[in-house]
C-alpha cells in the first residue's frame, strides 16, 4: 500500500472471522467488486446488482472472507493481483 501512497483507515485483524453475512454487506455498499484468486480475476457489479454467486467468489475454502479485503471508495477488492489492484486504485 505505502508503494502506491495509498493511506489505511481502517484495519480488521485477521483473527476476526468475517464470513458470508458480513461479506454479502459489503458487497451492497459497493458499486463493483473485483476478486483475486491467484491468476483469476472476476469482475462483478455490487449494490442491488449483487448475486449469490459474487458473495461466494469473496468466500475462501474455510467460508471466511479472502484477504485482502479492500474498500476504496465504492470499489471492493478482495484477494490480491498486482494487475487488478493497478487498475481499481488508478
Amino acid at each position: 500500500m505505502e508503494a502506491n501512497n495509498i493511506g489505511i483507515t481502517e484495519k480488521v485483524s485477521a483473527s476476526k472471522k468475517l464470513q458470508r453475512a458480513d461479506a454479502a454487506d459489503l458487497l451492497a455498499k459497493a458499486s463493483k467488486m473485483t476478486v483475486s484468486k491467484g491468476k483469476k480475476v472476476q469482475q462483478f457489479d455490487g449494490g442491488k446488482k449483487s448475486t449469490d454467486e459474487a458473495v461466494t467468489a469473496m468466500l475462501g475454502a474455510t467460508g471466511n472472507l479472502r484477504a485482502p479485503a479492500i474498500v476504496s471508495g465504492k470499489t471492493l477488492l478482495i484477494g490480491f493481483n498486482e494487475e487488478a489492484f493497478q487498475q481499481a486504485l488508478k
